[in-house]
């Protein structure tokens, strides 16, 4: 049995009007269609001209190993030339990705492809983050530190965005200490005997193509997948809710520094620890025997 999932609502074009009154003020995802296509990234990103521009950079890379006591807060796993991580991705599968990568500092022409959009966000004005992956490598479902809005734009082939509202915490098997869920949980066809709370979850999908936007209000779970090799630009708004922002705050300056002196003082013991934790936690809440 899958996943409970409805689709997310997607207009072709919309309003700054529209798009605060029917999405940001009531925290609903919505995917816009139409949004880059007088961009002109719109006709130029894709993997090879990411290759010819920024091909001798040196980049950082992150698989699907769970999450070890030995590396530190968002450590990279690998390292490789640019050019090198394009033709393996047009080569094969593979697990590698970029995650949360200022290239755009590092190639500055990239920053003339795209315009900050007026959708009545208050965007963070920083250059924008960009992530890559291979066919069917996946990001680990989580919700971001800083509880942003983010504008999520994909180019270059086909990506699956599953998200949960804040509310279906209690029902994602969620680590204490942590952004993510139980690491061993595959939510493309989640096993409901092992992970019982899943199955009262209620999510939303989306299938992003080449241009389109997915709007993730703040604090939502997100679960990505690409179908095909392919990258993604994210331009951020700091949360709207005071309560959230207190939460940013919270895990940006104290939760990420305990977890990070933990892991070095228990070691793997730490880890351990928390996913246990994250299946007595779930099970006690919802009363269902572990």
């Amino acid at each position: 049995m899958p996943l409970h999932l409805i689709e997310i609502e997607r207009v072709k074009t919309i309003s700054k009007e529209d798009f605060v009154k029917n999405y940001v003020r009531p925290q609903k995802p919505v995917v816009i269609e139409k949004l880059t296509q007088d961009w002109p990234a719109y006709e130029k990103w894709s993997l090879n001209y990411i290759k010819e521009i920024a091909g001798d950079k040196v980049v950082p890379l992150y698989d699907d190993r769970p999450v070890s006591h030995k590396d530190g807060f968002n450590d990279a796993h690998a390292q490789m030339k640019m050019s090198e991580y394009i033709d393996l991705l047009q080569k094969e599968p593979t697990n590698y990705r970029i995650f949360l990568y200022n290239l755009m500092k590092k190639v500055p022409m990239l920053q003339n492809d795209f315009r900050w959009p007026d959708l009545g966000l208050n965007l963070v004005k920083q250059l924008p983050m960009l992530f890559f992956g291979g066919e069917n490598s996946k990001v680990f479902i989580h919700y971001d530190i800083d509880y942003s809005n983010i504008l999520h734009f994909h180019f270059h082939g086909k990506k699956r965005c599953i998200l949960f509202h804040p509310d279906q915490t209690p029902y994602l098997y969620k680590v204490p200490h942590a952004l993510i869920s139980r690491e061993d949980i595959d939510f493309d066809n989640p096993d409901f005997e092992k992970w019982p709370a899943l199955k009262h979850a209620q999510g939303l999908v989306a299938n992003l193509e080449h241009g389109e936007m997915l709007y993730m209000p703040e604090g939502y779970w997100h679960y990505m997948k690409y179908e095909t090799p392919g990258f993604s630009m994210s331009l951020r708004s700091l949360p709207r809710k005071w309560t959230n922002l207190s939460k940013a705050a919270y895990n940006i300056f104290v939760m990420r520094y305990f977890d990070n002196f933990m892991r070095k003082y228990k070691g793997q013991a730490w880890i351990d620890y928390k996913n246990e934790q994250a299946v007595v936690r779930t099970h006690k809440k919802l009363n269902i025997p572990v």
